[in-house]
């Protein structure tokens, strides 16, 4: 017979009783392990009380076995919907080949325990940096199309919808309706969530859910659907329960409001004020238009005030005036001048006359010179019969020497010795 099931064949098969108690033999060595579910199914038999335990989050769920000692133990009677912690074991039934679960130990899961959860998970959330504000997206100023998660035909849902479309008559919305508690809620938000924002005309996405109890808001903060949001693209605005009500969800969205009215209110304008704010930018824009044309006009009006700008060939006629003063202060200053210059040249040349050999002449003075015409300044320069040239003030005269006098050395105003009669030079 083959030793393990991979050496089997179909010529060497297993009877069916050994699959059975090699499956027996690996379960029993399973340990006990803590569990956590809700009971949905309750069946008191006797001694054994028979329950259908659920995963909170997912469509799992196992049978169980509960000797009746174990519930007796329990303070407040075990009733379905509740939350509890068991400890579980596999238990195979070789003669049938069914598979139950043996609990020898089962707890009640209380507000407290499941607060605390709650306060752990965000801590650690928070401890990654998933609720920072460097990572919160900001809001369209007007979105075109909403995102909207909610329930089938709930509160939440014509709430948002109504006072959206009263702020602001032309919103689109992008609606998902999902299950927004139980076990299939956390896998139904985070569906429409991803599908919402890989959708190319949502701008914002809104989460949104009536009051509930603490039971009832668990989904919101689950881990997954948390790290969900935070991942998410587009922004997202958590409105779960009402003001009192702090999922992790609120933590972890770019925006939160305190209700799905409060979210209607945020992510929309209110028309109504937007048409304010347009007629008084509008009449701002007005008055500061017409401030600036009464400025300018003013500025235009001093500007053309302005000698300059009134009469604007004055500047002409008075540089023209200048220019005319200019040539007559000229004119009389080369008049003077030229008045001065004459005057002194009169006077040179009346200097020049007094001291030129003409004037001497004119005083009947003679000038003596000889044919070369070098002027005669001793009679030792000239010989008898030498031809000389006198000059009178007027003209000359041609002369020839007849004789010779020495000059005398007597002093400077000695008067000379008469000539006898008839001497040639008298």
């Amino acid at each position: 017979m083959p030793a393990t099931a991979a050496e089997t064949t179909a010529e060497s098969p297993w009877p069916l009783r050994v699959l059975s108690q090699k499956l027996k033999t690996y379960i029993d060595r399973a340990p006990f392990a803590w569990v956590e579910g809700q009971v949905i199914e309750l069946n008191r038999r006797a001694n054994v009380t028979y329950l259908t335990l659920r995963d909170t989050d997912a469509e799992v769920s196992f049978s169980v076995a509960v000797l009746g000692r174990v519930l007796d133990q329990l303070p407040v009677p075990l009733e379905r919907g509740a939350r509890v912690v068991t400890q579980l074991k596999a238990d195979f039934w070789m003669k049938t080949g069914r598979l139950s679960m043996q609990t020898r130990d089962i707890r009640p899961v209380g507000l407290g325990d499941l607060l605390a959860r709650i306060e752990r998970l965000r801590h650690a959330l928070g401890a990654e940096g998933l609720f920072a504000p460097d990572r919160k997206l900001s809001l369209p100023r007007l979105p075109h199309r909403i995102g909207l998660i909610t329930g089938r035909d709930s509160d939440a849902k014509k709430d948002v919808l109504r006072n959206a479309a009263l702020r602001w008559p032309a919103v689109q919305f992008e609606i998902r309706e999902v299950a927004v508690q139980g076990v299939t809620a956390v896998a139904q938000v985070s569906a429409a969530l991803r599908e919402l924002d890989e959708h190319p005309d949502v701008d914002v996405i809104v989460i949104a859910r009536g009051g509930g109890s603490l039971e009832d808001l668990l989904p919101f903060s689950n881990e997954d659907l948390v790290r969900a949001v935070s991942g998410a693209r587009t922004p997202v605005v958590s409105a779960i329960g009402h003001e009192a009500d702090r999922p992790i969800l609120d933590d972890v969205a770019d925006l939160r409001a305190s209700t799905p009215t409060d979210a209607a209110k945020r992510i929309v304008p209110d028309v109504t004020e937007e048409l304010q704010r347009i007629v008084h930018a509008r009449q701002v824009l007005d008055r500061a238009v017409r401030s600036l044309l009464h400025r300018e006009t003013d500025r235009l009006a001093t500007l053309r005030s302005r000698p300059v700008m009134a009469r604007p060939e004055g500047m002409i006629t008075a540089r023209a005036e200048d220019v005319e003063r200019l040539r007559h202060r000229t004119r009389r200053a080369t008049e003077i001048a030229v008045h001065r210059a004459t005057d002194r040249i009169a006077h040179l040349r009346a200097q020049m006359r007094s001291l030129s050999p003409q004037n001497t002449l004119d005083r009947g003075y003679a000038v003596v010179q000889l044919a070369d015409g070098t002027v005669v300044r001793s009679s030792a320069q000239t010989r008898p019969e030498d031809p000389v040239r006198i000059r009178v003030a007027a003209g000359e005269i041609a002369a020839r020497v007849f004789a010779v006098k020495e000059p005398d050395d007597r002093p400077v105003g000695e008067p000379s010795t008469p000539s006898s009669p008839g001497d040639p030079d008298e």
